[in-house]
């Protein structure tokens, strides 16, 4: 069953009920009209579904580009952190290699700046999750099925940074235990 919305001018809307989407149906209702009255105007012809779309067009766009922000931010602290751990990784070149020198296997050296680039990424989540809670709140008034903390979506969020987080900081850790010590202390 189908509901159609047809506008003129005169009349503000006329609304039909059929069963299924006959083909022939938006000539036959403008053939109708104009049999009841020949001054009448059918403007336009639209299902209830479009009529519907329609309406929220600016608010596909909008969580569209929220989307595309929310990648844009993800991408953005990926890159922040493999910066910072490679500049860390950088300056503590001389270091690793006095590590390894003195035995340190390829796993320590990795663990080690791994667990730095932790630090900072547990401190942006807490920042992080405190934030959008605040925000959450803010959002729950505004928008229609939004609830101010959605644990499912907090929990897959963080999951999505965690594994970005890991991978961009994995490639310098994985530098950094690769070092070889006698070129790592020349540099020194």
């Amino acid at each position: 069953k189908q509901s159609f919305m047809v506008s003129s001018h005169y009349m503000g809307d006329i609304e039909l009920h059929v069963a299924g989407r006959p083909q022939n149906l938006e000539a036959a209702v403008r053939r109708t009209l104009a049999e009841i009255d020949p001054n009448l105007t059918v403007l336009d012809m639209m299902t209830l579904r479009e009529q519907v779309s329609g309406n929220f067009n600016q608010d596909r766009l909008i969580a569209r580009l929220t989307e595309l922000y929310g990648l844009l931010a993800l991408v953005l602290a990926c890159v922040g952190l493999y910066g910072v751990t490679s500049y860390s990784v950088a300056r503590r070149t001389g270091e690793i290699g006095i590590r390894m020198a003195l035995g340190a296997t390829r796993a320590k050296v990795l663990r080690l700046v791994l667990r730095g680039a932790l630090v900072q990424l547990g401190l942006g989540l807490v920042t992080g999750v405190a934030v959008a809670l605040a925000a959450g709140r803010l959002l729950a008034s505004r928008l229609y099925g939004v609830t101010a903390n959605d644990p499912l979506t907090l929990i897959l969020a963080a999951a999505v940074l965690i594994a970005c987080a890991l991978v961009a900081a994995f490639v310098p850790a994985r530098r950094a235990a690769s070092i070889d010590p006698m070129q790592a202390l020349r540099t020194e």
